[in-house]
């Protein structure tokens, strides 16, 4: 079975770079996009492909959770050339799709990878650890892809996620980017929304522009905790010094994981009781929150947090 997707942090590192993509390889990271789209020129398009078949032809890097590919988009023409050569890797993990439309788009990518790697479709009985399905995140960077996220959504089983591109939506609504971020409250709303209920494991948010020292740095951290607060649960980055405080603003917090972890020992005593609902602090715990408990702990794991610790910190903890 494959193991569980996180993506607090997807890093783009150009493909027609053979430096950056050296640096690469040492950095501690959920997800890389090594990319093949926007930053690459058209004239690096071929350089960069066997630049990327090559560096994934090498053992994996332990520090890095997912290897991704950002292709060129399916209206660009490119795409089919990209996938011939990327699709040869045996450590290619996903596929980033820019500026994906409609469904069509990723019905394209699917019929690609049914043909080429029939042993890598999610229904696939013989799939295991070692050859996990492909997974496909898409970027929505439109009007149009907004308003068919439910089609988009439903495109293809290999999709595993959704990418707010912000610049590029906009671009495409005549928009002005401001600190604030309200111009694009609905859009990522929007996003996030679909993902959840088409059960996505990944909603991947805007890229914050200011990195650069301690402002840099605190917009950066506040643009995560927003993010975070409209259900997204990663964010793009576009260089190294931000992996840190994105995986750290997107993973649950010490008190966090006490609360849910107090909340998931107390059920399992009720449960025994026969109670479906109690409190604690003086606040009502019933089916819905002791989900929510169950869902952080999951995800405290995934995190690298010792829950067990945790657990052993509170094993005496009663339903009230």
């Amino acid at each position: 079975m494959a193991a569980p997707i996180i993506r607090r942090a997807l890093l783009y590192v150009p493909g027609s770079s053979k430096k950056m993509l050296h640096k690469s390889r040492g950095l501690n990271v959920d997800c890389i996009a090594y990319d093949l789209e926007d930053s690459v020129t058209p004239g690096k398009k071929a350089e960069a492909r066997h630049n990327l078949r090559h560096l994934l032809e090498q053992s994996r890097a332990p520090g890095i959770r997912e290897q991704a590919v950002r292709i060129n988009s399916v209206e660009s023409g490119l795409a089919l050339e990209d996938l011939q050569e990327v699709l040869k890797s045996p450590n290619l993990d996903a596929l980033v799709l820019p500026k994906c439309n409609s469904a069509s788009d990723l019905n394209f990518l699917t019929d690609v990878l049914r043909q080429t790697l029939p042993l890598r479709h999610p229904s696939n009985p013989n799939s295991s650890h070692h050859t996990p399905p492909i997974r496909l995140i898409a970027l929505i960077e439109s009007a149009k892809a907004i308003q068919n996220l439910a089609s988009i959504c439903a495109a293809s089983p290999y999709l595993s996620g959704l990418i707010f591109a912000a610049e590029d939506f906009a671009h495409d609504l005549s928009l002005t980017r401001t600190p604030s971020l309200t111009e694009f409250l609905y859009a990522r709303s929007a996003i996030a929304t679909a993902a959840r209920a088409a059960n996505l494991p990944s909603t991947i948010d805007l890229v914050c522009t200011s990195y650069a020292g301690p402002e840099g740095q605190k917009t950066l951290e506040e643009e995560c905790l927003n993010g975070k607060g409209l259900g997204f649960n990663g964010k793009q980055v576009i260089h190294p010094s931000q992996v840190e405080v994105c995986q750290r603003s997107f993973s649950p917090g010490e008190e966090e994981v006490e609360w849910a972890v107090r909340v998931v020992v107390a059920d399992e005593k009720a449960a025994r009781m026969g109670r479906g609902a109690w409190t604690l602090d003086g606040k009502m715990i019933d089916v819905p929150v002791v989900r929510k408990a169950k869902a952080m702990v999951e995800r405290a794991r995934l995190c690298g947090v010792d829950v067990d610790v945790v657990r052993g910190k509170w094993s005496n903890q009663e339903p009230e």
